[in-house]
């Protein structure tokens, strides 16, 4: 390969890059990204940011590897060409590649009806979000409303309260981070917030949107008008696929892969991070997305390698997800698929308290959630390594159906794994899945104060 060409400037694509002179590329790195600056530490938007503790420059990812790699920042890709090798850029700029990485990650989903035009109302993806929020929040002391059940929404409430302004929360569900950890762990969470101070008002929807001078006002289907003077919109995102309409590609809720990040029908095109859909074989061969912080590095860097290998030697990338959370003081740690639990068991500390929880399917451990408890988590969490290993299988992922290899027929787990949280020096940093040693600095993966 004389040119490898990534799409998305993010921290999947970053990852690639560095993986790709890592295992002794030498040809040209073309990274293209539809943001003006560098990647950055996108969890800290929810936190760090919006309490001004940290600014922009401070969330920029350094390289820890020398890239010699040709930057196209605020740059939208346009159009795939898979049968030329050619991705369109605007002004009808052509750039062709040898070998491409997807790794445009997400959008944020659009609320119906929402004042999106009113400067009082944000979205939180990115940096130029979290920047806009936070001038918002220091012109005004107002109430702020937060819509949306999930992890952002959380993240956003709990930090709004270390800063003492009033916040409500509105969302569809009736508890928090349902999707994720289930009914009981996400009715604790319900109660963790109103505990702290969150005004919670669930099971609900917005029917009006009414503007004032001093206020927006949201007309409830509860029949509750709510006053805010900053709205948070996090309902939920869907990938970024926009540009590859027309390639030929399935891009129906993210890009198809096959289970070594190559995508289907295009051998020379590997995906990774939030965009990506692939089957992790430690679940079985149904094709998913996962939208993680660690699973975009690690997936990046897996990508890279898939790419270089080749399809015929690549092998499966079957992490054991864990992602974390900070909400009102609490380090929230989890591992595998909580959610796919039919029982729990609790693991040390106390039921849905400081300890670590563990979630049982057909009597085997799928998932862990740790709160306050990393020395447990780091413990269970190999522990949950040993106990789902994914099925052996090299196979390809046509079209809307799998075609499996098994060489044994024991199945596999029905969840999402990797190792722990503390076992490395900080979120970002990921294990090698091949033999080649890291170059002996080490890697500045951090930003200052981000945990």
């Amino acid at each position: 390969m004389e040119r490898i060409v990534i799409v998305g400037a993010g921290l999947a694509g970053l990852r690639a890059a560095e993986r790709f002179r890592e295992l002794g590329f030498e040809g040209q790195l073309v990274i293209v990204g539809a943001e003006r600056g560098r990647p950055y530490h996108r969890p800290a938007l929810s936190k760090q940011l919006l309490t001004g503790e940290l600014r922009g420059n401070d969330l920029t990812l350094r390289s820890y590897v020398e890239l010699d790699a040709q930057w196209r920042p605020a740059t939208m890709a346009r159009r795939l060409d898979v049968r030329r090798r050619v991705v369109e850029l605007p002004g009808e700029e052509e750039l062709r590649y040898d070998g491409l990485v997807i790794a445009t990650g997400v959008e944020p989903r659009h609320l119906p009806g929402a004042a999106r035009h009113d400067p009082r109302v944000h979205m939180l993806r990115t940096l130029r979000d979290g920047i806009a929020v936070r001038r918002t929040l220091t012109e005004g002391s107002g109430p702020v409303a937060v819509i949306g059940g999930g992890f952002t929404s959380c993240e956003v409430a709990s930090t709004l309260r270390t800063l003492g302004r009033d916040v409500t929360l509105v969302s569809r569900g009736d508890v928090l981070l349902k999707r994720v950890f289930g009914e009981r762990m996400g009715a604790w969470f319900r109660e963790l917030h109103r505990s702290r101070g969150v005004s919670l008002v669930l099971g609900t929807e917005i029917m009006n949107w009414i503007p004032h001078r001093s206020a927006l006002g949201l007309h409830l289907s509860t029949g509750q008008l709510l006053m805010a003077s900053c709205v948070v919109l996090s309902v939920g995102s869907v990938p970024a696929v926009g540009w590859l309409r027309g390639s030929g590609l399935t891009i129906e809720d993210g890009v198809l892969c096959e289970p070594t990040c190559h995508v289907v029908g295009a051998p020379d095109v590997v995906a990774a991070g939030d965009v990506a859909r692939w089957p992790n074989l430690r679940y079985g061969p149904s094709p998913q997305r996962m939208e993680h912080w660690l699973n975009a590095a690690e997936m990046g860097r897996a990508a890279a390698e898939s790419l270089l290998a080749g399809r015929d030697f690549a092998q499966p990338f079957t992490p054991l997800p864990r992602f974390w959370s900070e909400q009102h003081g609490l380090r929230l740690q989890a591992a595998g698929a909580p959610v796919l639990g039919e029982s729990t068991i609790q693991l040390s500390g106390k039921e849905f308290g400081r300890g670590v929880t563990g979630y049982l399917r057909r009597g085997n451990l799928i998932g862990l959630v740790g709160l306050d408890s990393p020395r447990g988590m780091l413990r269970w969490t190999a522990e949950l390594g040993r106990q789902c290993q994914p099925a052996r299988r090299r196979d390809s992922v046509t079209a809307g159906q799998p075609t499996p290899y098994l060489t044994s027929p024991r199945p596999a787990c029905e969840l999402e794994p990797l190792p722990s949280l503390e076992s490395a020096p900080g979120p970002l940093s990921i294990r090698t899945r091949r033999s080649q040693p890291r170059p002996a600095a080490a890697p500045e993966c951090r930003a200052p104060g981000v945990q």
